[in-house]
C-alpha cells in the first residue's frame, strides 16, 4: 500500500497537470485573467508535490519509533589493551565489524519528532543511528589517547535531520529533532541490544526487558 505522502505528491502532481491543460485552454481562449490564476495554482501545486516528495525521501533511513524498539544487536570482544572489536547485526540482517579504541562502546543517533498533525500523513517519531565509536572512562585518556569513529548510517538523498533544520516552515510539522547518545562497557565480551525509546537510546543485556525480566529461556541466561 502506498505511504500517504507519496499519495498526497501524487494529488498534486495531478492537480498541477491538470491546472496547467486549463491555462493552456484560457490561452486559446484569450482569458488572460483565468491563464494567470491557473498558473499560479499550478506552481502552487506543483510546488507541494515537491515538498511532499522532498520530505518522503528525507525519511527514508529512518525507522518508525514505538516504545523500545531494537535498533541493532550488538557483541563486543576485546582485542588487546583498550581496544576492542564491535559486532552490529542489524534488523535487515546487515552485519558489520568495528575495530574500537577505548574502555567503552559508544553510539550516538538521530530523532525527529512530529506534530499530530503530521501523524495524518503517516510521519511518526523516527530515530536514524549515526555514529559509533570507543570511549575512554577517564577525561584524560579522551583528550590525549587515539579514538577511532565509524559511521552507522547510509547516505540518503535528503537527510531528514538536516532538513528540517534548515527549513523554518517545517516548524509547524516537525515538534522536535534531537540528538540521543549512549554508552556501555566493552572491558570484558557482552551481548547486548542497542535500543530507541522515546526517551533516547539505551543499552539492555540480550534478553532483558524493559522492567528487567529476562525473556530467555532458563538455559540461555
Amino acid at each position: 500500500m502506498p505511504e500517504p505522502l507519496v499519495l498526497v505528491m501524487a494529488a498534486f502532481a495531478l492537480l498541477s497537470v491538470v491546472l496547467l491543460v486549463s491555462a493552456l485552454v484560457a490561452v486559446r481562449k484569450r482569458r488572460w485573467m483565468g491563464t494567470g490564476m491557473a498558473l499560479v495554482l499550478a506552481l502552487l501545486s506543483l510546488a507541494l508535490a515537491a515538498l511532499a516528495a522532498t520530505i518522503s525521501l528525507a525519511t527514508r533511513g529512518y525507522q518508525a519509533l514505538t516504545r523500545e524498539t531494537v535498533a541493532a544487536t550488538v557483541t563486543t570482544r576485546p582485542s588487546g589493551a583498550e581496544r576492542f572489536v564491535a559486532t552490529f547485526t542489524f534488523p535487515d540482517g546487515r552485519r558489520e565489524d568495528y575495530e574500537l579504541a577505548g574502555n567503552a562502546l559508544y553510539v550516538d543517533a538521530h530523532i525527529v519528532k512530529w506534530h499530530p498533525l503530521a501523524n495524518i500523513l503517516g510521519l511518526h517519531t523516527a530515530y536514524q543511528l549515526d555514529r559509533v565509536s570507543g570511549r575512554y572512562d577517564r577525561l584524560e585518556d579522551e583528550q590525549t589517547k587515539p579514538r577511532r569513529m565509524f559511521a552507522l548510517s547510509r547516505p540518503t538523498p535528503v537527510d531528514m535531520f538536516q532538513l528540517a533544520r534548515s527549513l523554518a516552515f517545517l516548524g509547524r510539522m516537525v515538534d522536535t529533532e534531537y540528538g540521543s547518545a549512549t554508552f556501555s562497557s566493552a572491558r570484558g565480551p557482552a551481548e547486548l541490544e542497542l535500543r530507541v525509546s522515546t526517551s533516547g537510546l539505551l543499552f539492555r543485556p540480550v534478553g532483558q526487558t524493559a522492567k528487567g525480566v529476562s525473556t530467555a529461556p532458563a538455559g540461555q541466561r
